[in-house]
């Protein structure tokens, strides 16, 4: 396994939700000489400083200011949410002698592919102490749950279009009837805290199968969380890895892209424009200032493809359809599902070249809508030429995806020569 492959597979394991996905990349950002602001604080910058910030303690932004006066930003965007199922505040309920967990849905999962796996719950409660309210991390880090089938006995047509009802088909196992009324004080134990103290909570589903290489050369990824904690780490690496630039360099990470991103901590909230604001007010000038360097910049959305199914070839664009291992994708789309136009097209495909990293492209068949990226949506707060790009993975939005384990390599070396770039003019 190469090095880089390995240390994904790690961080995605130790990001069991979106809460440890940021805190993690805070201790890799500290490490690498990073320096935290909050937004509560007045923020004091220097030139050549790197720091970041958080909202929610799910969406990260983090920045690196030039020595010289800059030209404008240059911005990646990824998520840190993927699809999977919210624990209700009142969980338990018994059923066939049985204790389960009343979930519902986060985002557009395939639901089939949660069933019969070992699952636990992580995310974050929040607790009351002397100090007033504070928030714990929790990862129940465990085989806990499971979410059964019917055997195909009692439902011959499993196989046949299967359809699922979210409220009945998807409730997980948590203990037999006996251990009723528990699961709560479970969770405190786990956040270290008295469960009379705990005041709320967001906490998820996740599944406990670790990542893996696999293939005859070893050379695919099989993981939960591909989508899209693959462009987080290469978006995160890239920039620490990155060389002298001009420009302001800015790495962006948001919650709630699977839910369409309108958070306060989404894409389209205000987050990465009030965060450029103050960088540009505290070292460089006015709004005007902000307006023109803004004019001078340069965005990456950085959110998986969809490589040719090799068993449904059909679904695919012909001409515009990648494969795993294949290089960057750089994503079209006509109604602007995705950002790029070929202006934007042309100068991220410059970057790759340079840095001698393969491309390629999609587009959806032409009768077959997609889903929508950072891109398009961030647009709408930050008009900044923008491609939307990702790496090519079979299965999105399933518990356990597939990608190619040389196109992680593509992307970190693609991210680094982007952050590592001035920006390029047009004439």
């Amino acid at each position: 396994m190469t090095t880089s492959a390995n240390n994904l597979l790690k961080f995605i394991n130790e990001s069991p939700s979106c809460f440890h996905v940021v805190e993690n990349l805070k201790s890799f950002l500290i490490s690498n000489g990073y320096t935290e602001l909050l937004e509560k604080d007045n923020w004091e910058l220097t030139s050549g400083g790197k720091y970041f910030t958080a909202r929610n303690g799910s969406s990260l932004i983090a920045f690196e200011l030039p020595t010289v006066a800059p030209r404008g930003f240059m911005i990646a965007a990824a998520h840190s949410d993927s699809p999977t199922f919210k624990i209700k505040e009142s969980a338990e309920s018994v059923s066939a002698h049985t204790v389960r967990l009343s979930t519902e849905k986060y985002g557009g999962m395939l639901m089939s592919t949660w069933f019969d796996r070992p699952l636990s719950v992580a995310g974050r409660v929040v607790v009351k102490t002397e100090n007033g309210i504070a928030l714990r991390l929790v990862n129940i880090n465990r085989d806990l749950l499971i979410i059964p089938s019917v055997a195909i006995h009692m439902n011959r047509s499993a196989n046949e279009n299967a359809k699922f009802a979210a409220n009945v088909d998807t409730l997980p196992i948590y203990a037999d009837e006996d251990a009723k009324d528990t699961f709560d004080t479970l969770v405190a134990d786990t956040a270290g805290v008295a469960k009379e103290d705990i005041l709320g909570k967001d906490l998820y589903l996740y599944l406990r199968e670790n990542g893996t290489v696999f293939g005859a050369n070893n050379e695919f990824l099989g993981s939960p969380k591909l989508d899209d904690l693959e462009c987080v780490y290469s978006i995160a690496n890239g920039i620490v890895s990155s060389g002298e630039s001009d420009s302001i360099k800015v790495m962006c990470v948001f919650d709630n892209e699977e839910v369409g991103s309108e958070t306060k901590q989404g894409g389209g909230s205000s987050l990465l424009r009030d965060t450029l604001r103050r960088v540009v007010y505290n070292l460089y000038g006015s709004e005007d200032d902000y307006l023109r360097l803004l004019a001078g910049s340069f965005m990456v959305s950085a959110d998986n493809a969809h490589a040719t199914h090799p068993n449904h070839p059909e679904y695919a664009d012909a001409a515009n359809s990648p494969k795993m291992n294949g290089g960057v994708v750089i994503k079209h789309n006509a109604n602007q599902r995705y950002a790029t136009d070929g202006v934007s097209a042309a100068i991220f495909k410059k970057i790759c070249e340079d840095a001698a990293v393969p491309c390629q492209v999609y587009a959806n068949r032409s009768d077959l809508a997609g889903g929508s990226t950072l891109g398009s949506i961030s647009n709408t707060l930050l008009p900044v030429r923008t491609v939307d790009i990702g790496l090519a993975q079979l299965a999105m939005h399933s518990a356990y995806e597939t990608a190619g384990k040389h196109d992680l390599d593509h992307l970190i070396n693609a991210m680094t020569a982007f952050y590592s770039s001035n920006i390029i003019e047009v004439e």
